[in-house]
């Protein structure tokens, strides 16, 4: 007879993350995939092995919020430095159960506003080294209104 966990989203949320000492812990390699087109990667384009062409690698660390994993692809795409730029983050993972990968959503940032997900971390959203960063940017000037989440403050 198997056991399964049975933790909600609540629960997860309320674990404490432990500190990082950015000056004692080794970073990991964040392999970063981007498009321009306001669209996250279709998952296929990461099947067999194979990856996008637009990758960014960035060291970092678990704790690194998505405001900071935002400023530095401001500083590889200065046309992402536009004020009203949206970033959403997806984490991209391997399937446990196939050959395939999955999307998860998990939060986004506008340049020049504060939004509610700006100090979100990588660790927060169960990201495990090995996983990939999916960015969608969309322009300024083809933005989708803001949610209740994103409120320009």
């Amino acid at each position: 007879m198997a056991l399964e966990s049975r933790v909600t989203q609540e629960e997860i949320k309320k674990e404490p993350e432990k500190p990082i000492d950015r000056e004692k812990t080794c970073p990991l390699l964040l392999r970063v995939f981007t498009t321009n087109s306001g669209r996250h990667h279709r998952i296929d384009e990461f099947s067999r092995g194979n990856v996008p062409s637009s990758e960014l690698q960035i060291y970092t660390w678990m704790d690194a919020t998505l405001k900071e994993l935002t400023s530095l692809v401001k500083e590889v795409y200065p046309e992402a430095r536009k004020k009203g730029t949206h970033f959403h983050f997806a984490i991209v993972y391997p399937d446990p159960r196939g050959k395939m990968y999955k999307l998860k959503d998990i939060g986004s940032t506008v340049s020049g506003r504060k939004g509610a997900d700006d100090s979100m971390t990588l660790q927060s959203q169960r990201f495990q080294i090995g996983d990939y960063l999916d960015i969608a940017i969309t322009p300024p000037n083809r933005a989708p209104p803001l949610s209740a989440r994103m409120r320009p403050f």
